[in-house]
């Protein structure tokens, strides 16, 4: 096309869209304007159309809102610039710019360490770091944004800048003295960049409105860069030299502009990259003034009103409201009814701070009288719920984990594998596909590890098949004999009982207690050692503490941990020290949900500095996060035997904090449970509610 057809044929296009016979190009800075003025001028002299018209700014923040106001139609942005101007008013990136032919569109955010020194991404806190200035791509919104999407700098509040940060450097450097730290904790050659990194970042690109064509801005820019990228013309796009400045319009570094073929700022920036910016997108002039808890009985609402006076002595925020439910479920239900009218639930704080033994004191409500309207007009913002709450949390209504718990490594009690034990035989060996006709031993019917656990993997898997949801009679067909204690044996097959001995005078055989020899995972293994069952479905700790001199009892005394091997989903066997490789489930720990639309990472923000000062049993501040022996109960708020709450990091969905394994073996139960037959015996207790939330329980 001979150029001024060409440039003719530009023209009428951007006249259509743009709605006008000029591009006006944002800028934010004086000398910035001086150079869009003299390309605007060179552009002319060269016949490209449409003309350029420099449109100034205060900031890339007020050239994004301009251009969105149709006052302005394009800039070029980095790309945090970029995530802001496509997530809140609809911008599209259309050209990108290329700086190094190897790596394209593209550089990568690097952490750089002495090679003598010991550092790793796990263990940043309390170092020296130097950063390329605040707000910088990749001197601050990528390493900082990444520390805090990952869990490994608490933020509270949105303020970020309380994470310390002491400058230092060097001079006379040479690079085989440096290394790279990389996102799995390792550490890499700094030439190896391309593998170890914090995110891969997104090159510069030019922005405009949804509604505009980007492939006539790029053929508009492309005319540009043809006539004025080289050495000896009379204009330079791509430096800045001439006005005592960096990186004006472009990039200095820019080698050529080129089209964008996914014009979405998601596209263009990639997932690692979104991921970090997730950890900076805080503004804490939006978050909430306060965090309500829910709570489900009254030694439960006593405690965390005083969590949220202690919480409030030291100021932390968002502040903590205690609001009772009548059961886990109904605290989901009102997290996740955010936008529709409260139903049933009370604001107690502080009005807890009332109730002390177990008793409210005498003349009724000496603290602030009773609830009003509208303090019963709340919304519920978190719970802290247990591995089949947190999914029914997620899948059912939505939520997701905002931070976890973590227990001592000696404490088996609450996250723990699950794994099917057997005898080491090489004549008489199986596999878990081969259960079919074997001898079970279960710790207890209902038991996570016991029952739901292994059966839920085997409906799963296909082997055990229940007919109209009766998934005791196919359980008790499946296997050739079993023993599944229980507390309420009614229409219980008799099979699920073949194997249970009962006390030492042979009586309460098969009672869900300990009257039962079998009954516990301790019992199940013991049903197995004694040659009774073919294979035991227990915690993995189990093995070792009934082994290797562990337990003195007289069944156990002898025993040896290597007498006994683990069945694996993969059809081989593994030693019993190899659990965490080959087992049926890991049981989760708890988690605190909220909404999705929460930031989680103000969330563990405040509970992380809460806990450095309330988490210590020792602590000498008055209040104890993971205590509740004050308050006549167990497990309040917290589990008792939590040591710290914990990051997400990357398990920012249910199905990821539940892991596969687990929601898979759940969802093998639950697909069974459709008419109630397949779940013998009395219900799961819920915990203790009252239609009255300040009456206290009886």
């Amino acid at each position: 096309m001979p150029g001024p057809s060409r440039a003719l044929w530009l023209l009428l296009a951007l006249r259509t869209v743009l709605g006008g016979v000029e591009v006006r190009w944002c800028v934010s800075s004086d000398p910035e304007q001086q150079k869009c003025s003299n390309m605007s001028k060179a552009f002319r002299e060269a016949g490209i159309q449409p003309s350029l018209l420099c449109v100034q700014g205060t900031s890339p923040d007020h050239c994004i809102q301009l251009i969105a106001a149709q006052e302005a139609d394009a800039i070029t942005l980095d790309g945090g610039a970029i995530y802001e101007a496509g997530k809140e008013y609809g911008l599209k990136p259309v050209v990108g710019e290329v700086y190094d032919q190897e790596v394209g569109t593209s550089y990568y955010a690097v952490a750089v360490v002495k090679r003598s020194s010991q550092v790793t991404i796990n263990t940043l806190k309390g170092v020296k770091s130097c950063h390329t200035g605040i707000n910088r791509t990749v001197g601050w919104n990528v390493p900082v944004g990444y520390l805090v999407e990952s869990g490994r700098l608490s933020v509270m509040g949105c303020d970020v800048l309380k994470g310390k940060t002491l400058p230092s450097w060097g001079q006379a450097l040479l690079s085989q003295d440096f290394e790279l730290l990389c996102r799995d904790g390792s550490r890499a050659d700094v030439t190896k960049w391309r593998q170890c990194h914090l995110a891969r970042v997104p090159a510069h690109a030019v922005v405009v409105r949804a509604d505009t064509d980007g492939g006539l801005i790029f053929r508009l820019l492309n005319e540009g860069q043809r006539l004025f990228s080289h050495e000896g013309s009379s204009f330079q796009m791509f430096s800045s030299e001439a006005y005592g400045q960096k990186d004006l319009l472009f990039k200095d570094s820019t080698l050529e502009l080129v089209p964008i073929a996914t014009q979405t700022y998601e596209a263009w920036l990639g997932q690692e990259y979104l991921h970090a910016m997730k950890g900076l997108l805080c503004d804490p002039n939006r978050l909430p003034p306060y965090l309500r808890w829910c709570v489900l009985s009254a030694p439960e609402i006593q405690k965390c009103g005083d969590m949220a006076v202690a919480f409030g002595r030291q100021r932390l925020k968002p502040e903590i409201q205690c609001v009772s439910a009548k059961s886990p479920q109904h605290c989901m239900e009102q997290i996740q009814a955010f936008n529709r009218q409260a139903l049933h639930h009370t604001v107690c704080w502080p009005l807890a701070r009332c109730w002390r033994g177990g008793a409210w004191p005498s003349g009724g409500w000496p603290c602030t009288g009773r609830p009003t309207p509208s303090m019963r007009a709340g919304q519920i913002d978190t719970v802290t719920l247990s591995g089949e709450d947190v999914y029914t949390a997620g899948k059912t209504y939505g939520l997701v984990p905002a931070a976890g718990e973590h227990y001592a490594s000696e404490d088996s009690s609450n996250s723990y594998f699950v794994v099917a034990v057997v005898r080491r035989d090489s004549s008489h060996a199986f596999t878990l596909d081969e259960l079919r006709g074997k001898r079970s031993c279960h710790a207890g019917f209902g038991s996570p590890a016991g029952w739901d656990i292994p059966v839920g993997a085997l409906i799963r898997r296909g082997f055990i098949r229940p007919k109209d949801c009766d998934v005791l009679t196919a359980v008790s067909e499946f296997f050739n004999a079993s023993c599944v204690p229980v507390n309420n044996p009614k229409n219980y097959p008799s099979s699920l009982c073949a194997l249970c001995v009962g006390d030492e005078q042979g009586r309460n055989k098969c009672v869900g207690n300990s009257q039962e020899r079998y009954y516990g995972n301790s019992g199940a293994f013991r049903c197995l050692v004694e040659n009774a069952g073919d294979v035991a479905f227990v915690r993995h700790t189990t093995v070792f503490d009934n082994t290797n001199g562990h337990n003195s009892e007289p069944w156990a005394a002898e025993l040896r941990s290597e007498d006994y091997e683990l069945l694996c989903p993969n059809g081989a066997r593994a030693e019993v020290s190899q659990f965490a490789a080959c087992n049926l489930a890991q049981i989760p720990p708890h988690a605190v949900m909220v909404r999705p639309d929460t930031n989680i990472f103000t969330v563990y923000g405040l509970l992380d500095k809460a806990q450095d000062l309330f988490g210590d049993d020792h602590n000498k501040n008055g209040f104890k996060m993971f205590d509740s022996s004050n308050y006549h109960g167990q497990d309040l708020l917290f589990k008792d035997a939590t040591v710290r709450a914990v990051p997400v990091g990357e398990k920012t969905t249910y199905r990821d904090w539940l892991g596969l394994d687990y929601v898979a073996a759940l969802e093998g139960m639950l697909s069974q449970q459709c008419s109630g037959t397949g779940r013998t015996g009395p219900p799961r207790r819920l915990p203790w509610c009252h239609s009255d939330p300040f009456t206290p329980e009886p």
